[in-house]
């Protein structure tokens, strides 16, 4: 997928059917909306472009970041992706010269997917009913599809969002169509699992939404490639820590190298146990390896230990 940050790099497309929205989450009613398009653009020989904006124009907390948001949009075989600096002078833009400027001058759109609840424009004026009336002035198709709910709520990126930071993750992962994942780049850490034999990688995550602290049996995206492990999210309480910050820790099974500044989307597939504090640190690495041995039964895959190489 080809990623065009800011308008003024905009250059026509062959036939472009253009996904419009934030796609916070790139969940199922996004998926739709995505999908939708590429088939389209692949059956009239043209392009599938989307057209997402950053930072969040609510001012939202973001379910994803932004890098995290573009990885999923290209596994659904999105051509290009426009990246809109959303900042005041954008947001000032009205919704007549949104469409006229950029989806029609600029982008040349020859189809445009929106979800219903769209709206843009400055002071987000412009909804459905004015796209749809741009539309015929402009000479674009219009294709605005409903918003999908599951049990009698709307699905929404706020709504997934919440579920996570309370810890229900199985609801979110249906909602999302995928586990929920957390992307971030591993950092050096104070060696702590190394010390107590289980090296575990610290993520530094992108402007995620974090799910509760606890130990939980993870998959581990590095590099396209899945590995399993188990992963600590907490405050270390056993250290006893003046400076109390979420950590995030992942022990990766099978994987033996240097991975410091790499990328790791960790997918969060079932809590072990909530986080707690420990009378020493041989109470915490005797845990720890009952964690890991859970974690290796959930995934009917028993193996003998492995190490990464960051710690």
């Amino acid at each position: 997928m080809k990623i065009i940050r800011g308008i003024g790099k905009i250059k026509k497309f062959k036939n472009p059917v253009v996904a419009l929205g934030v796609f916070d989450g790139v969940h199922r009613g996004h998926i739709q909306i995505l999908k939708s398009a590429v088939r389209k653009a692949r059956s009239i020989n043209g392009t599938s472009v989307v057209v997402t904006f950053w930072p969040h124009p609510q001012s939202q907390e973001s379910l994803y970041s932004l890098e995290h948001r573009l990885r999923l949009i290209s596994q659904l075989g999105i051509d290009a992706c426009i990246v809109v600096n959303f900042n005041k002078k954008f947001a000032n833009i009205t919704a007549l010269n949104f469409v006229r400027h950029i989806l029609v001058q600029k982008i040349g759109a020859n189809e445009v997917y929106v979800g219903k609840n769209f709206r843009f424009g400055k002071n987000a004026e412009g909804d459905i009913k004015t796209l749809s009336k741009l539309a015929l002035l402009y000479n674009f198709r219009l294709k605005a599809f409903e918003v999908i709910s599951s049990r009698s709520l709307s699905i929404s990126s706020t709504y997934i969002r919440s579920l996570i930071k309370i810890g229900n993750l199985a609801i979110a992962r249906k909602l999302l169509s995928r586990p929920v994942a957390v992307l971030g780049t591993v950092t050096r850490g104070v060696r702590l699992g190394r010390r107590l034999g289980f090296p575990t990688a610290n993520i530094d995550p992108h402007h995620e939404v974090i799910p509760p602290s606890g130990i939980y049996a993870v998959k581990v995206i590095f590099k396209g490639r899945a590995f399993l492990g188990a992963c600590y999210i907490g405050t270390r309480p056993t250290l006893n820590e003046r400076n109390i910050k979420i950590h995030i820790e992942v022990f990766i099974f099978g994987l033996n190298k240097n991975i410091y500044g790499e990328y790791l989307e960790i997918q969060f597939l079932r809590k072990i146990r909530k986080d707690r504090k420990f009378n020493s640190l041989a109470a915490l690495a005797a845990q720890i390896e009952k964690d890991i041995l859970k974690a290796k039964k959930l995934f009917f895959s028993p193996s003998p230990r492995h190490t990464t190489t960051a710690a």
